[in-house]
């Protein structure tokens, strides 16, 4: 090497991949969004138990079918991710530990699939 050049720094090893800590961010904020769409169809759950049983029965009767069996499977495992993800940053802010994103990020998505399997197989 002459004086004058320098070597060519080395590429940051999984520099090319896609990185693991904006997918659990862009997870946990379209989980978070889900959950606010939700909201309204929870509180008029709750407005109907308010104007009795048989209104919350017949609103109840209207949930019986495979698109909204679907769609509260959605709902729980959006939840368990927004939880998981949610406590990974908690955890990466109160700890001075350095974590592994996408083993970090890969057992939290995880972790709500099963949790999405278990309301599954629960018959809820």
């Amino acid at each position: 090497m002459n004086a004058g050049t320098q070597a060519a720094p080395l590429p940051r090893r999984g520099a090319a991949r896609p990185r693991a800590g904006l997918a659990a961010a862009l997870l946990h904020r379209l989980s978070g969004i889900a959950l606010a769409l939700f909201l309204p169809m929870h509180f008029i759950a709750l407005g109907t138990a308010l104007q009795g049983a048989d209104r919350l029965e017949s609103f109840l009767g209207l949930t019986h079918n495979g698109f909204v069996r679907t769609a509260e499977w959605g709902l729980v495992s959006a939840l368990a991710l927004h939880l998981v993800l949610g406590l990974r940053v908690l955890a990466i802010e109160w700890f001075a530990t350095r974590e592994r994103t996408a083993l970090m990020v890969s057992l939290c998505v995880a972790a709500a699939l099963a949790v999405g399997l278990l309301f599954l197989l629960g018959g809820a």
